[in-house]
């Protein structure tokens, strides 16, 4: 199984050191494009998605996760992101549609 890890050119450089895949996006729709394109890779099991290209496309993300179970989409922060709480309660129920 692969991960697989979204964003800019510092987000990705520190996971392909690391030995995972790694795709370099400018923008919000770049990442939602590769973010589709991986989900049909039967080899995926996680894409991690920098929370800078993700925050535009956050609802769309939360639409996938409800709609695939697999591969896992997971949001982190990217270098130099301001730390932010998360409301992982809220989050769930909105996948779950509750």
């Amino acid at each position: 199984m692969r991960v697989v890890a979204i964003g800019s050119r510092g987000f990705v450089a520190g996971f392909e050191l690391a030995g995972m895949d790694g795709v370099r996006v400018e923008n919000s729709d770049q990442a939602l494009a590769r973010i589709t394109e991986n989900l049909t890779e039967p080899d995926v099991a996680l894409i991690l998605v920098s929370d800078d290209v993700a925050g535009p496309i956050h609802e769309r993300l939360t639409e996938i996760r409800t709609e695939r179970p697999m591969p896992l989409i997971y949001e982190i922060p990217a270098p130099g992101s301001k730390k932010e709480k998360v409301e992982y309660r809220a989050m769930l129920k909105s996948i779950l549609g509750v």
